[in-house]
């Protein structure tokens, strides 16, 4: 059984959860690895919720937590992910791996590229969560999961130069997660997050801005349940940099479909002024119809006709088959020392 050593930089709901799965695993009875785990974040009051969450080795400074590491969990808020790569690049092991799990992949692949030394491989990470989770709206460390990733996916976008070796980690670790492998293009990725993570962001915004600044505020604050505590939680879990970055730095894709919500909003707000009942039946009937078609795909992971997706534990007994060569796959495919045969 080799030790391996994993950093995880940012200690958020992912990346707390991302140290959570691998306690877990390294609790299995037919555990083939021990993930050796340390966490590191710039922010006192995350670290101290990640202690209690139970994670015992963390640290402040990013750089002490992944130098001479042999895989490195980035998880970070956008607004420190190229700092990140410009701390930790230089005193990278040889052969030591970057999973990035930050928002969005282009530039994280283009920072990767620019900093990173050609021995090091970095491969940008996803996760589209447990469908548990779903419905939750909570997105802050004390709400991390060892189950967070369990029957979700994972998008895997490699830079160019990514050994294939390295690339088969990544896969085997989303399974190890919980979480099954799918390859992605990381411009049609940032495309979609643009509707699916900075759209809500937007629309949280705009609610809670249009509210907090009408004259009758001091009123409907005091009205406020959880429909409207789940559409601002954005601004109650997330620092408003992070919001900022989010938002302008995939500003295409974001306008674009703020564009398409306008345009639908104001065919509503029509309907709905000309007490159109037939027209907003159907609508919501037809909106109805296709929810259910959606999170029934969702919950189950059956997207077509075919067989269910198998889940990601179904890789963990094949955990890390396939590590680039030299070090890290000799510790990995058992050798103590990692010296070569």
């Amino acid at each position: 059984m080799a030790n391996v050593t994993v950093a995880v930089l940012g200690l958020g709901r992912i990346g707390t959860s991302v140290a959570l799965a691998l306690k877990r695993y390294n609790e299995r009875k037919d555990a083939r690895h021990t993930f050796e785990v340390t966490g590191a974040d710039m922010r006192t009051g995350v670290r101290e919720d990640a202690s209690k969450m139970g994670l015992d080795k963390l640290e402040r400074d990013l750089f002490n937590a992944a130098a001479k590491r042999d895989i490195i969990v980035l998880a970070l808020p956008l607004a420190d992910v190229q700092d990140a790569y410009k701390s930790i690049a230089p005193d990278l092991r040889a052969g030591a791996v970057i999973l990035d799990m930050s928002m969005l992949k282009q530039q994280s692949l283009e920072w990767a590229g620019k900093y990173l030394n050609k021995d090091v491989h970095m491969v940008g990470m996803t996760p589209i969560i447990n469908p548990k989770y779903l419905h939750d709206g909570l997105d802050d460390t004390l709400h991390a999961a060892a189950d967070l990733f369990d029957k979700g996916s994972m998008l895997l976008m490699p830079t160019t130069r990514s050994a294939k070796e390295a690339v088969e980690l990544a896969s085997d670790f989303a399974g190890l997660l919980g979480a099954t492998p799918h390859f992605y293009d990381p411009a049609e990725h940032d495309g979609i997050i643009g509707l699916t993570e900075g759209l809500p962001a937007l629309i949280a915004l705009a609610s809670f801005y249009m509210a907090s600044q009408s004259s009758g505020w001091s009123d409907v604050q005091r009205v406020t349940n959880p429909a409207f505590g789940r559409l601002t939680h954005h601004l109650y879990d997330t620092h408003p940099d992070d919001l900022r970055d989010l938002l302008l730095e995939n500003r295409a894709s974001v306008v674009r479909h703020a564009d398409e919500l306008i345009g639908m909003l104001t065919s509503f707000r029509n309907l709905i002024a000309k007490n159109d009942r037939d027209a907003i039946e159907a609508a919501l009937g037809q909106a109805a119809e296709d929810y259910n078609v959606w999170i029934n795909k969702r919950s189950s992971g059956k997207w077509d006709d075919s067989t269910e997706e198998q889940s990601g534990s179904s890789f963990a007994s094949n955990m890390m088959s396939g590590l680039m060569g030299g070090f890290l796959a000799n510790r990995l495919k058992g050798n103590k020392n990692g010296d070569e045969k």
